[in-house]
């Protein structure tokens, strides 16, 4: 909350942290009145509340667009291959799988439990020229690795500059159009 100065009557500054009376006590905050409204979320009551929402488990991905394919990387440990489902429809690819909790033993004292389990899925839509029926994927050291080739047509062609106004089309850039010439006997 921001201070409010005052001025007594001896020219002498004074500093209060109290409102006026008569002015609501939000008067004074707009911003926090501000943060408070773009904080409101209309979505919030379908999701879990509490202890659950921290327990999700969503991996982390990152995308990067190469010169022959689009390569995603999703960190997943402690993600056996068998619980991981790639899937490619159409142009959607879809990340699907779980992780399961420890069972607690009888006689066990948990201390903490920070890590987060379940089941999660992640939903891609891949851009145009991607080739979906060769997706290759493979799980190393906790990350599972996707590779979207790209098709050859949507790749990049150099194309030539011809030398000279009167290059035509279908011939080598300089090249002039002779007839060929009859061997001499």
């Amino acid at each position: 909350m921001a201070n409010i100065i005052v001025r007594r009557d001896g020219g002498e500054m004074g500093r209060t942290t109290q409102p006026r009376e008569w002015l609501p006590r939000s008067f004074f905050e707009p911003m926090r009145q501000l943060r408070e409204m773009l904080r409101w979320d209309p979505f919030a009551e379908m999701m879990p509340t509490g202890r659950e929402r921290e327990m999700m488990f969503v991996p982390d991905f990152d995308i990067k667009d190469t010169h022959d394919a689009i390569v995603m990387q999703a960190d997943v440990p402690g993600i056996d291959e068998k619980d991981l489902d790639v899937t490619v429809t159409g142009n959607r690819l879809v990340v699907s799988g779980k992780r399961e909790a420890e069972e607690e033993q009888k006689g066990e004292t948990w201390y903490a439990c920070e890590r987060s389990y379940g089941s999660f899925t992640r939903a891609f839509t891949l851009p145009e020229g991607v080739d979906g029926e060769n997706v290759r994927a493979h799980l190393e050291k906790g990350v599972l690795m996707l590779h979207i080739p790209k098709r050859a047509q949507s790749q990049p062609k150099k194309v030539q500059i011809g030398a000279g106004v009167g290059a035509k089309a279908g011939g080598a850039p300089g090249a002039t159009s002779q007839q060929p010439q009859k061997p001499k006997a």
